[in-house]
């Protein structure tokens, strides 16, 4: 086996232990207090309108980590955001999401606790 498949299944497992370890993920650029990327930051600010709590994974921190989330989900773009290990998109999605009131039903129906301030 090569080096590169031992540290993508790492990768991987990695992902997936984020994944099902937190209620609500966001694989992001910087964090959530100093967000490295315009989309992180608004996906952020929308979380923290709606008063949700997030875990985020920097995925600056780490190559493996910001090209394995793309192959993970099968998407091109970083953030992205997960809700009770359910893939819900980028930026856009997100944005979309709440503008018509999606993203608060999505967080109601899985039972996340939101608390807007």
């Amino acid at each position: 086996m090569k080096m590169d498949t031992n540290t993508n299944v790492d990768v991987s497992q990695n992902i997936k232990n984020e994944i099902s370890n937190s209620e609500v993920v966001l694989f992001m650029k910087g964090t959530p207090v100093f967000p490295m990327c315009g989309f992180s930051a608004a996906v952020v600010q929308i979380l923290s309108d709606l008063g949700v709590k997030f875990n985020h994974v920097n995925v600056l921190d780490s190559d493996e980590m910001r090209e394995g989330i793309k192959n993970f989900s099968n998407w091109p773009t970083i953030p992205q955001l997960y809700v009770k290990e359910e893939f819900i998109g980028g930026c856009d999605i997100v944005k979309e999401m709440n503008e018509s009131g999606e993203l608060l039903e999505l967080f109601n129906s899985k039972g996340i606790n939101i608390s807007p301030s």
